[in-house]
């Protein structure tokens, strides 16, 4: 009987930052059982790190409240999804100076993503960010402009 892998994930962490590297290594995993999953993992890592640590950031949910992750490849693209508790709706800020250290994690959601978003949870009580990520293209060597060479018979 062939081995089933499932289409979507979720689990729930803490709202600590100390768990985003936990995020991004449930990730990894995921997409390491997928067919072509790796072809989403560099940028899917850094999307998720980036929608999960505004979550903590920036969150006002209580502190008991965990935040939960959720990812699917479906249709050729990766679907992220960072659910939490609180109000806040996060917005795409104008450039930051270049010696600023924060805020460009949506900068870079919005420019790796083929979309993203923000909507109301089910039930009503907090929000939750989504984006979907479409493949890295497959390196071969005609894209890395190198041309067979033919030898001499």
């Amino acid at each position: 009987m062939p081995c089933r892998r499932p289409r979507e994930f979720a689990t729930r962490l803490t709202p600590q930052l100390e768990s985003t590297p936990l995020a991004r290594t449930v990730l990894r995993a995921y997409l390491a059982g997928m067919p072509q999953g790796q072809r989403f993992a560099d940028v899917g890592k850094l999307i998720l790190g980036e929608l999960f640590a505004n979550a903590v950031r920036h969150g006002d949910a209580p502190p008991d409240r965990l935040i939960e992750i959720r990812f699917a490849v479906t249709t050729g693209r990766l679907r992220l999804e960072v659910h939490d508790a609180g109000t806040g709706r996060p917005t795409l800020q104008p450039s930051t100076a270049p010696d600023d250290e924060h805020g460009r994690g949506l900068f870079l959601v919005n420019e790796l993503s083929e979309r993203w978003g923000c909507c109301p949870r089910a039930g009503g009580i907090g929000k939750f960010v989504w984006a979907l990520i479409t493949p890295a293209p497959v390196f071969t060597d005609l894209t890395l402009d190198r041309t067979p060479k033919l030898v001499p018979a």
